[in-house]
């Protein structure tokens, strides 16, 4: 299979900022900025483009086809079920004692991975004993190629919006960065996006509150036509 993470790869420590088009959040359904081929966000020595990682890719549909055309073929609707099935038993399995949360929305899976196990304090870079469990979601990803990939940052509502919305990108970045890095995953699957304070799962009134809304999810979503 063609190696398409290159182009992307290339991007990595640009720090400037160019004029960004946009494109459609699939996660939220929100229009995003999509810096992929016009710029780069960089933040905390890591810098990645944000939304769909290739050049060709301006859409959901775009990321499909280049899926499909890479010769990774669309799931038929019967078989959907039960490939998510496997495919949450693996990562139940490879994630166990990790502090990873795993979630089922139907046909969607989704990682969870809270702040404290993944980042230091006010920090985007993911920290040297996590990358090992990293290792072991890209392993299940590949297993598993009939999936999209969404990489969503979220933070609590402690500091500034402006702030919050920057580390959430900076912390979604990080962990697609070492995803796709090397070869791991095929920049083809990825959509990357911050969402800052704005999804709270919990009250940002308490501390625990504010931990569970400080977090990355990996969003896993079945390749259908």
């Amino acid at each position: 299979m063609m190696n398409k993470t290159a182009p992307w790869i290339a991007l990595l420590g640009v720090a400037a900022l160019t004029t960004a088009c946009t494109t459609t959040d699939p996660y939220t359904g929100m229009p995003t900025r999509n810096n992929t081929g016009t710029g780069a966000l960089a933040g905390a020595g890591i810098g990645a483009a944000l939304g769909y990682l290739t050049n060709t890719n301006k859409g959901e549909q775009g990321r499909k086809n280049a899926l499909i055309g890479a010769g990774i073929g669309a799931l038929a609707g019967g078989a959907t079920g039960n490939y998510m099935d496997r495919q949450q038993a693996d990562f139940r399995r490879s994630l166990e004692g990790s502090g990873v949360m795993i979630r089922r929305n139907g046909d969607q899976i989704v990682l969870v991975m809270p702040s404290d196990v993944t980042f230091a304090v006010d920090r985007s870079e993911v920290q040297p004993q996590f990358l090992r469990v990293l290792d072991d979601v890209a392993r299940t990803l590949n297993a598993y190629p009939q999936t999209t990939i969404d990489i969503v940052g979220h933070a609590d509502s402690s500091g500034p919006d402006a702030y919050n919305q920057t580390l959430s990108e900076r912390r979604a970045s990080s962990v697609a960065s070492y995803l796709v890095g090397s070869g791991r995953v095929i920049s083809d699957r990825v959509f990357v996006a911050g969402q800052g304070e704005r999804q709270p799962v919990a009250s940002n009134d308490t501390p625990e509150g504010r931990a569970q809304n400080r977090r990355v999810e990996i969003i896993l979503r079945p390749l259908t036509q």
